[in-house]
């Protein structure tokens, strides 16, 4: 199982620090072809939001990997479940459904993860 939620950790990680990187590296006009929310945000917002899941994706890596702090994992994972129910919220206002598959799949990934770590397969 560990192994397992190393994967689960991994793809996370991946997934969120690519997203974040276009959300900070790329202008939000860039973007908004790809991620029709943006419409509503300004680039500030747009901009946090990138930089929170890059620090996100490095906690779910880092502090495992190092040892050092090993509960920043699940707090990482617990983070990512409420920004994806907040994001699935966001898709359900603006009657984006398409969205919500991935955003589902997401949040299934760091509940699990978050259930993982904080519970019978801590570090």
């Amino acid at each position: 199982m560990n192994v397992f939620l190393w994967i689960v950790q991994a793809v996370l990680a991946a997934l969120f620090a690519m997203s974040g990187l276009a959300k900070v590296a790329q202008p939000k006009a860039k973007l908004v072809g790809r991620y029709q929310w943006m419409e509503d945000f300004s680039q500030a917002a747009v901009w946090f939001i990138g930089v929170v899941e890059l620090l996100g994706a490095l906690g779910l890596i880092l502090p495992g990997a190092t040892g050092i702090a090993p509960v920043l994992t699940p707090v990482a994972a617990s983070g990512f479940a409420v920004l994806l129910v907040l994001a699935a919220a966001l898709h359900i206002r603006r009657k984006e459904p398409s969205a919500l598959g991935i955003t589902g799949f997401l949040l299934v990934l760091s509940v699990l993860a978050a259930w993982g770590r904080f519970g019978p397969y801590h570090w």
